[in-house]
């Protein structure tokens, strides 16, 4: 029972905030380095969960992937900025057509079109943010999981020149986007090899894609792990040390 306690006292180290444009509001969790100082700059790390952690609720979001940065030893090795959004029920990170009627499930990718709602309300935050002092535009990071490693695919696409690096989990994309990426992207690529609810070959196709336009695409595949690959991926001994090094200069 403590245990549980002290977890839930945690994950309220990242502040609940809502950012609003346009009459739309994104909630969304922040975690700020112990000594946060405005006058310091950090890294930004965003982090988009998957489609079971949608809702309004703005506290689902943090079930998978917080606990690696509110670790305290994390914490102290790399002081850094992480924002946890929450899509709502009914909408998704990227833009994708789920047919839920067969195992796994078919994708039908969409992203070069206009971005959901929510997408559009994470880039808009992720403008706002980036444009304060504090952030080191240089070292800003995006990664997420299933649906949110789908998020991750398509905002590098949309938004290829904010970030350094990042991490995709269980996701997958259409490949043709990988050829405009960033040049050189620096991306690690989590599935698990039986997934039977998001095909492992989407996360080869869109590693071997990659590489191919010049990225550089590592490629991790737990052959027991089902859809559920987030929990080794999280538990990887250089993930954040892998993240963190990586720097646009």
């Amino acid at each position: 029972m403590l245990t549980s306690t002290l977890s839930a006292q945690s994950k309220e180290d990242f502040k609940r905030e809502h950012f609003i444009s346009e009459g739309d509001t994104l909630n969304y969790r922040i975690l700020v380095p112990k000594d946060f100082s405005k006058s310091e700059k950090y890294p930004l790390v965003l982090v988009l969960h998957g489609a079971g952690e949608r809702g309004d609720n703005n506290e689902a979001q943090l079930v998978h992937g917080s606990n690696v940065f509110l670790n305290e030893e994390n914490r102290d090795k790399y002081p850094a900025i992480v924002i946890f959004p929450q899509a709502p029920k009914d909408d998704y990170w990227a833009k994708v057509e789920v047919r839920r009627d067969t195992m796994p499930y078919t994708f039908d990718f969409k992203n070069k079109d206009k971005p959901t709602k929510s997408m559009d309300m994470v880039m808009k935050m992720m403008d706002s943010v980036t444009s304060e002092k504090f952030v080191d535009k240089n070292r800003v990071y995006v990664g997420g999981l299933s649906m949110g490693g789908m998020g991750t695919y398509e905002i590098l696409y949309k938004k290829p020149d904010m970030f350094a690096a990042a991490f995709a989990i269980c996701g997958g994309a259409d490949p043709e986007i990988a050829a405009d990426y960033a040049k050189g992207l620096n991306i690690w690529i989590f599935h698990g090899e039986k997934d039977d609810i998001v095909p492992p070959r989407l996360s080869k196709m869109m590693a071997r894609e990659i590489n191919h336009h010049g990225g550089n695409a590592k490629l991790s595949l737990y052959p027991d792990d089902n859809h559920n690959s987030w929990d080794s991926a999280f538990s990887e001994p250089y993930f954040l040390e892998w993240l963190f090094k990586n720097s646009k200069n």
